[in-house]
């Protein structure tokens, strides 16, 4: 049996999220849809990308901190794990 799909999102995605077209307060459950993902292993980032966003310390910084933390993938070793 094939594993699933898994998706790797860059900051920008993010960020234009929050910023323009899903807002924490309008869109809720599309956040939560990104955790839920990420739970099951169909999502993730990398470190890099996580740090990008602590730098705005906002709404977004602390979602990506408490929520998504897990999702993040450190870039320090020889190959990100897949």
């Amino acid at each position: 049996m094939n594993a699933p799909l898994g998706y790797v999102l860059d900051a920008n995605v993010f960020i234009e999220a929050a910023r323009r077209y899903y807002a924490f307060d309008l869109v809720p459950r599309f956040w939560t849809s990104l955790e839920q993902l990420a739970r099951e292993g169909r999502l993730r980032s990398v470190d890099r990308v996580g740090r990008e966003l602590a730098r705005g310390q906002d709404r977004l910084a602390e979602w990506a901190s408490s929520e998504f933390g897990a999702a993040f993938a450190s870039t320090d070793g020889p190959e990100v794990p897949g």
